[in-house]
């Protein structure tokens, strides 16, 4: 047998750690010693129960996230993978998540998942799809029995009757349950059973919904091409499908109110749409402005016209006072020439001259016989 180095042995052991997917994701049950917190921000500690124990890390990204000092003595559940340190030689585990025992495991499972989804863009609301306006079909990802479905089916029914409900039956509850929900979600999308699909239950424990917390589940909603809405327990429940989904709903139905257009309240925004619409309205408008309009200048005018008009009237009357026929009236003639030439002195006349007098009434002609100077 050859000899190997320390080094190379060291390395095989670290590789096989890393090739079992059960050291990938763990967690443990430990007693807090030695617990160092370095300037570098990444904390160091080992975990030990009565006949064994186990060295940790937790680097400052995820220590920065504790939600509890952790100290010598205390008792934890601490979740991350299980890898060889080839310095040492010695493997330990490089701890994501820690918080104290009582807190139980399930809660911790919840958030390192959570920790683990996000960091790889699942809850991205870049990537949120927009639920239809008015949908045709509404899927419904859930169990068949239980007021649940009965409520949804009324409340889809009464707001928006135009579209049609489909159940996908499914086990909400139970071992079973995680790969129903997640099959159901990927036959609805791709068999195109729904312009939208929901997807939950009624309330519950921790342990009741936890088949909404599984990867599976998020996963299968994060690849769906329909829009999904999560509607899992009651308004405090919160569930990895809640992240994962484009819309969360704090009630199934909650979702269903938001997967439906009131059919009344879109009947009254036609109405006042048609109203504005209406030309009939428009041109009453317009005829009321044209009178008030009318009734201005009408009275503008007047108001203008009167103190002209009396201008008018007096000059009128003093020009007609000064009028020749007014003279002529009183008995005075007026002499002119033959061509229509006023007469004003007699020199301007030889005897013989034909004259015209004009009269107030009617002209005579005359000839001259006789002029004084």
């Amino acid at each position: 047998m050859d000899a190997i180095s320390i080094s190379a042995l060291t390395e095989y052991i670290r590789r096989m750690f890393e090739t079992d997917e059960a050291l990938e994701r763990v967690l443990v049950r430990g007693e807090v010693s030695n617990y160092k917190r370095y300037p570098s921000g990444h904390h160091y500690f080992t975990l030990k129960d009565e006949k064994s124990v186990l060295r940790a890390v937790m680097f400052k990204s995820d220590a920065d996230r504790l939600s509890f000092r952790p100290g010598d003595g205390m008792s934890v559940l601490a979740a991350g993978r299980v890898a060889v340190y080839p310095r040492d030689g010695q493997y330990q585990l490089y701890c994501r998540q820690m918080m104290p025992d009582g807190a139980g495991s399930l809660t911790l499972a919840f958030e390192e998942l959570k920790r683990r989804l996000e960091a790889e863009g699942l809850f991205d609301p870049r990537h949120k799809k927009p639920l239809p306006l008015f949908p045709r079909r509404v899927a419904l990802v859930t169990s068949p029995a239980g007021a649940t479905v009965r409520d949804m089916i009324r409340i889809l029914g009464r707001r928006w009757p135009l579209c049609e409900v489909v159940v996908a039956p499914v086990r909400v509850q139970g071992e079973e349950a995680p790969d129903e929900i997640a099959a159901a979600i990927r036959y609805c999308d791709r068999k195109r059973v729904g312009d939208v699909i929901i997807a939950g239950r009624g309330g519950g424990s921790l342990e009741d919904l936890w088949a909404f917390n599984d990867e599976r589940v998020a996963r299968a909603i994060f690849a769906c091409a329909t829009p999904v809405v999560s509607a899992v327990g009651h308004e405090p429940d919160v569930t990895i499908a809640d992240f994962a989904a484009d819309i969360r709903a704090a009630t199934p139905s909650h979702a269903a109110e938001i997967v439906a257009p009131d059919t009344e309240e879109w009947f009254s925004r036609i109405q006042e749409t048609k109203l504005r619409l209406s030309p009939e309205r428009f041109f009453a408008d317009k005829r009321q402005s044209v009178d008030r309009l009318s009734e201005k200048l009408s009275g503008g005018w007047e108001r203008g016209s009167q103190p002209r008009t009396r201008t008018l009237a007096s000059l009128t009357a003093r020009l007609d006072a000064l009028s020749p026929l007014k003279v002529l009236a009183r008995g005075y003639a007026v002499a002119e020439t033959a061509d229509g030439v006023p007469l004003r002195s007699s020199k301007n006349v030889a005897v013989g001259d034909l004259l015209r007098i004009r009269l107030s009434e009617g002209r005579v002609s005359s000839r001259v016989v006789e002029w004084e100077g």
